[in-house]
């Protein structure tokens, strides 16, 4: 059976949080470090790839939560071409977020199953308006006739040539177009675009009918094993994930139209009844899609939602720097505590834990996954950064960009997604309870700058601890409790720092 236990095994940290929950106490990332061991692996030299869900890779493990200042399609295209995740929020409606889930899915592509089409009739201005519209980043398009039989293409080089934005696609389209049949694998296409020196290949069945197209890039990328190291699908396209709520049917059935690869139910508190009943609706419905689930902190609900079919559960209630949850409403477990009793019970039955808030520094990475988790979901960490969604502002002489907690007054007050997350779905705007904040933090630049300073942070705690790999770093971890003392001692102290590092922020 699916949900069959896996036999356990006891760990070297398995002592250390025996005692721990023997004095009744709950830990997080501060209280903790841990242990250095002997090592014969070179930080460098690690390999960093895990798991999201049963079914959903990671080159890296990393996943960007799906709040409305952090993930958008630009997160979601950045976190895949890095070879993480990026889980698209739901603060908008089903069909603007399942929009942004088609830009990451075709960013890249291998096989272009629907491609988008024109028409011999419509002038390059309104081609071009449409382009712009719906922000597409490519510059091919095929053009078809009413019964979508192949007339031509129109390519970035018709586009930079054409005289007049009035003259029509059918005079500026290449109409001497090579073509392969409906079924053409991609070693195939590889074979005919290098022979014919064509970057596109469009697919026709045998009334000449567009059946799909090739890009060469794409192609040849597939075709020499992703040197780039992306996170991608069988069909060679950019991993893509989504919020949903409970009973989100509606969501859900656009989003997989769209190719989405995985779906995060999505709510501040998952052991629900609606949220079970939504997990195994979903699951009924069979769809070719993981399904994540989250938040919870305690093994009692991980093992609920395991039961009714959950892929993978998210772990946090409350650790975030942007969320009140745990003052407002008096309840959550500390994160390191939560990680490893929620991993514990995973583990039985081969789920993999994605450990969701709490981190500050790239050493809660390692401690995170030592804890038991397979993957960290970042938030505050990846605020700030080019492409998280909103504007960068200026004040007291730096850049700055909104952050928000989907629990906050403002994120509640904009989108029916946040007071859902939070069980306020009746309320009124005026009858909010926040259960977050919203500010500042600064602009940190490119997502990937940023993240190879937590990548390599991580790379350096697995070296350290003696770990060649991201399970080895789960089951060889071990821990120590550091007191109020030891904590100051972990960070620079006794200077006045001149000059700022960049995996070590000290300005917020």
């Amino acid at each position: 059976m699916r949900n069959k236990k896996i036999r356990e095994k006891k760990l070297p940290k398995d002592g250390f949080f025996k005692k721990i929950e023997e004095l009744k106490i709950a830990l997080t990332f501060d209280d903790v470090r841990l242990k250095s061991g002997h090592s014969k692996t070179m930080p460098d030299e690690v390999n960093l790839e895990s798991k999201f869900s049963r079914n959903i890779g990671l080159k890296i493990p990393v996943v960007s939560a799906a709040m409305d200042t952090v993930t958008e399609h630009e997160m979601g295209i950045g976190m895949a071409l890095l070879g993480g995740l990026g889980v698209i929020h739901k603060n908008m409606s089903p069909r603007e977020q399942a929009r942004k889930v088609a830009r990451v899915k075709y960013y890249l592509n291998g096989l272009i199953d629907k491609p988008i089409c024109v028409r011999k009739n419509q002038t390059i201005a309104e081609i071009l308006k449409m382009k712009k519209e719906k922000e597409f980043s490519f510059n091919t398009f095929p053009v078809v006739d009413d019964n979508g039989r192949l007339e031509g293409v129109l390519s970035k080089n018709d586009f930079d040539f054409c005289r007049c934005g009035s003259a029509r696609a059918g005079e500026v389209m290449s109409k001497a177009v090579i073509t392969a049949p409906k079924g053409t694998n991609l070693k195939e296409a590889y074979e005919i675009m290098l022979k014919n020196k064509k970057k596109t290949l469009p697919l026709v069945d045998k009334e000449n009918r567009l059946a799909g197209m090739y890009v060469f890039k794409d192609v040849k990328r597939i075709t020499m094993k992703n040197p780039a190291g992306y996170n991608l699908d069988k069909k060679g396209q950019l991993m893509a994930a989504a919020a949903i709520g409970a009973d989100d049917f509606e969501r859900i059935e656009m989003l997989v139209e769209k190719k989405v690869n995985v779906v995060v139910i999505d709510t501040a508190h998952a052991d629900t009844k609606s949220v079970i009943r939504t997990l195994k609706e979903i699951k009924k419905k069979n769809y070719k899609v993981d399904v994540v689930v989250g938040n919870v902190s305690e093994p009692e609900s991980t093992e609920r939602l395991i039961k009714a079919g959950a892929d993978g559960i998210k772990v946090g209630q409350g650790p975030g720097s942007i969320c009140t949850t745990r003052v407002v409403a008096g309840i959550g477990s500390p994160q390191v505590s939560a990680i490893y009793n929620c991993s514990k019970v995973a583990e039985k039955y081969g789920v993999p834990v994605c450990a969701d808030g709490g981190l500050k520094y790239s050493g809660d990475i390692p401690i995170a996954i030592g804890a038991g988790a397979h993957c960290v979901m970042m938030g505050g960490m990846l605020s700030g950064t080019k492409e998280a969604p909103g504007d960068v502002i200026f004040r007291k002489g730096r850049q700055w960009k909104l952050y928000r907690g989907m629990g906050s007054i403002g994120a509640m007050e904009e989108h029916k997604g946040s007071r859902e997350r939070y069980r306020q779905k009746s309320s009124g705007k005026k009858a909010l309870v926040a259960e977050g904040v919203e500010g500042l933090k600064p602009y940190k630049g490119k997502l990937s700058q940023v993240m190879f300073q937590y990548i390599n942070g991580l790379k350096r705690g697995m070296g350290y601890v003696g770990a060649a790999n991201i399970d080895e770093l789960r089951r060889k971890a071990d821990f120590v409790r550091i007191s109020g003392a030891g904590k100051t001692e972990s960070h620079p102290h006794d200077i006045l720092i001149t000059r700022e590092p960049p995996n070590y922020p000290i300005g917020d």
